[in-house]
This record gives C-alpha cells, structure tokens and sequence, in this order.
C-alpha cells in the first residue's frame, strides 16, 4: 500500500519507479522544504487564533514543527514515495502526533496554495540577496572609478577607437546599468511578495479563515485577491528569471570586456591569479576563466527563462501539474545569480588596470577628429556636416595638419581653413586627447568634473538602496520573529 497520505484513500494501486520519479518533486522540494514549514507554522497559527483547530491540537503539532524548524526537516519526509515535501511533512507529522492531530493541520488549505506560498517565499529571499549582491558591486564599481577619473582611455563603437573616455567613465556606465537592474529586481519583489494563502484549491475555502494575518506574520506585503489567480499563475517567477536574464547578460558584456582587456593584445588589465587558471600544457598561460564562465552564465539563465515561460504558456485555468516542472527552471536559474556577481565584484576589485597602456591608445584610430571638426564648427562658423567631410577627407589622405586640411576644406568648403585664421597649433590643440575630454563637461559626460559629479550622485542612490533592501529584509525579519513567537507560546499552552 502506497505510503502517500494524500493518495491512500482515493487510488490503489502500487506505482512504478518510473511513474514515481516523473511525479515526484523532492529533488527541487529541498530549494522549499524549511519554507513549508514556516508555512504551516503560520497555518496553524491561524487556525487556533481563529478557534478551528483545537489548542491541544495545536499544541501537539506545533512542537513538532517547531523541532522541524529547528532541526531541520527529517530525512524521512524526502521519501521520493510522497509526491512533494508537503505530503512528505504531512505524512511525518502525522505519524508523530497521530491522525486525530495530524490531520487537521490541512484544514481550509491546498497544496496548491501551499506549495504557491513556500515558492514566492523562497524566491523572496533569494531575490533579497541579489539586491545586496547587486549593491556591493556597485560600490566596487564606484570605489574603483573613484581613483580612475582621469585615467584615459579610448571609448569603443563596433569595438573600434571612437572617442577618449576614462576609464571612471566607462566603469559608470555600467554601474548605470547595474542600478536599473536593482530597480527592475526591487520592483519585482514588489510582485513576488504577495500570499495566496487561503485560496485553497481554486476556489477559496468556507472556514472563516484570516488571510491577512498569515500573509502579515510570514512577511508578505500583501494577498493576492483572487483565488484562482493565486494558485494558477507563475508570473512572479517569470519575471525574476527575465530580469536575472538581463542582469546576467550585463554581466557578460563586462566580462567580454574584461577578457579583451586581458588579452596580450591590449593589455588595458591584469586579473588576479584566484579568478584565472592556467594550461595543463602550455606552461605560459593564464587564463581568464572565472571571467569566461560568468559570460556563458546568461545563456544559463535565459534557458530557464525560456522553459518556464513555455510551460506557462498554453495552460488553462486554474492549476495544473505541469506547473510542478517550472520549478527545477526556477531555481536552476536564480539561485547562483548572488554567487555570479559577488564574483564579478571581486574580480573587478583586485584587478590591476595598466594606466600607461591605456593612455597610449586613448588617442590612436582618430580619436579626437570629431573635436577638431567641433572646433570648426564652434570657431571658424562652419557648418557640422562639411566639417566632417573635411576632417574626413584628412582622414582618408592619411594627415590631419593644415596643408591636408586646407586641401579638403577647398573641396567642401570652396575656401581654405587658413584663410580663416586655422593654425597648425589649433589644429593640434583640438586633437589632443585633453582638448577632447575637457569640453565634454555635459552631465553624463566624460570630463574630470563631470565624472566626479556623476560619481556623487550615484553614490547618494547607491545609499538610498542599500537602506531599502534593509528595511525591506528587517521587515520580513520581525514578521517570521512575531510568527516564531506565537508558535512557541502555542507550543507552551
């Protein structure tokens, strides 16, 4: 006989291996498994407050959980015989308080809004420490440009010299980035968090229970409204595999970056020892390994992204069995995003960026024409568009002084650039890396000043969200702190 407590009465019959393990959720249960528990705390909570289950009842139940959360969820409720965690709890619990007991923990609930609540839970908490995450490598990023605001560099389209930049400014630009992704996983939260306790099946329940009190001490924000809603819908999950999608591209990209920069070809950096790795045969090499694994890591995620969303896709309402099969997605992609990007801090925070190299090349491939062809504009009264067929023309024939320039200038311009009193000395002074950086004093622009004032601002933001992941985790906190109490006095009556 089927040792499944759910399944004993309504079916017989003894499954196969196979059946067993296509059913089965136990190996992704253990991401939920200490949620549950909490879970069943507050349940039970309720339920004696609401005077549905009886306190003896309660109190010989609560023990056992309390131990379980205490100690860990036993061994015994993994059996890949149960269906899910929650049967195998169930079950153990049963068995340890019998069945006069055990068997009104379920009063008024599904496992269908059960397992909805223990996954938003754990989602919630691993979305709490990519926020942090997210945060310290935003301050690594600001640290680091902090001492880099005039280090020049050249700025990259199509990944050919375009403008000088710093490297400050370029290292903001992805902490820019970084900043919307804490938005987007912040927000995201803000959907996550949300109970549906109390929906049951589908349909809601006819015991008076309080659905708001058991969403307010297991630390949701809210419930969600519609029971249907509330057991069908993975949307929450969906989302936060698509923003640790992007997130995790964005990673890439830096790391693309970081290993071009590596490279013997440009050697702009060094990366610590701990984030490479060396050839079993080729004695010389090291190898920008950690750097190359985190960039394949997007394709990692998007894949769960991309298999959970077509599970969803084509299901009716309200819950369905397929939606079990999400969850490996789920935690196969969101769970190392923390580990990825203290990585991804780590390695940018101990790497070695070679100044001179950078300096050398920040004026190569042309960089500063689009000054020069600015400056005509703004003191010789040119218009844009022929002064960058000039500078263009100069370009092509292989000079930029004033013979070669007056040249093109007659062609587009019908005078020569010295009739207009340019001198040789402007001309060099207006392609000067200096020249470039100093006149770009826009918001959002790479001069000195620029930069410093971009780097305050983003350090006041940086503060504001790393208070209000805080506050948020301090919240959760005194809410399963409150649960935990009312369980013990429970426990105690």
């Amino acid at each position: 006989m089927t040792r499944d407590i759910v399944r004993k009465a309504r079916l017989s019959g003894e499954r196969t291996e196979d059946i067993e393990s296509l059913l089965s959720s136990m190996e992704a249960d253990k991401f939920i498994a200490s949620s549950d528990v909490l879970v069943d705390m507050a349940h039970l909570v309720m339920l004696t407050r609401q005077q549905i289950v009886h306190e003896d009842h309660a109190k010989t139940l609560m023990k056992e959980l309390l131990t379980m959360h205490e100690s860990g969820v036993p061994p015994d409720a993994f059996d890949p015989s149960y269906e899910d965690i929650h049967a195998g709890i169930e079950t153990v619990l049963t068995k340890k308080t019998g069945g006069d007991a055990g068997g009104r923990l379920h009063i008024g609930r599904s496992r269908n809004d059960e397992v909805a609540a223990c996954l938003r839970m754990r989602t919630r908490d691993i979305i709490i420490d990519q926020l942090e995450a997210v945060c310290r490598l935003r301050s690594v990023l600001l640290s680091v440009a902090e001492g880099h605001v005039t280090t020049v560099m050249p700025g990259f389209t199509h990944l050919q010299h375009a403008q000088p930049v710093t490297l400050a400014h370029h290292l903001l630009a992805y902490e820019q980035i970084f900043s919307r992704d804490y938005d987007r996983l912040f927000d995201a939260l803000h959907r996550v968090n949300c109970s549906p306790l109390g929906s049951a099946a589908l349909a809601s329940t006819g015991y008076p229970l309080d659905r708001m009190y058991t969403a307010r001490i297991l630390g949701f924000d809210r419930i969600l409204v519609n029971s249907m809603d509330s057991v069908a819908s993975r949307d929450f999950a969906e989302e936060i595999l698509a923003c640790d999608t992007m997130l995790l591209t964005h990673i890439s990209r830096l790391c693309e970056e970081l290993i071009i920069w590596s490279s013997s070809f440009v050697q702009f950096v060094v990366l610590d020892d701990r984030y490479c790795s060396t050839s079993s045969i080729m004695p010389q090499k090291k190898n920008p390994d950690v750097a190359e694994i985190l960039r394949s890591r997007a394709g990692t995620v998007l894949g769960a992204f991309v298999s959970a969303i077509t599970i969803v896709k084509g299901l009716a309402m309200a819950y369905n069995r397929d939606l079990q099969d999400l969850n490996p997605h789920l935690w196969r992609g969101i769970s190392n995003v923390r580990r990825d990007v203290d990585l991804l801090a780590g390695m940018i925070e101990t790497a070695e960026f070679n100044r001179e190299r950078m300096e050398e090349e920040a004026g190569k491939g042309g960089t500063t024409t689009t000054e020069l062809a600015d400056t005509l504009v703004r003191e010789f009264d040119i218009p844009f568009r022929t002064a960058h067929h000039i500078v263009g023309r100069a370009v092509r024939d292989g000079l930029l002084d004033l013979a070669t320039l007056d040249k093109a200038a007659e062609e587009f311009h019908g005078k020569s650039l010295s009739s207009l009193g340019v001198t040789q000395e402007k001309i060099e002074s207006a392609l000067s890396v200096e020249t470039s950086l100093s006149v770009r004093r826009l918001p959002g622009g790479p001069a000195p000043e620029a930069v410093r004032s971009a780097l305050d601002n983003c350090r006041k933001e940086l503060k504001k969200d790393v208070e209000q992941v805080s506050n948020k985790k301090l919240n959760i906190s005194a809410s399963l702190d409150e649960l935990l109490t009312q369980a013990r006095r429970i426990a105690q009556l």
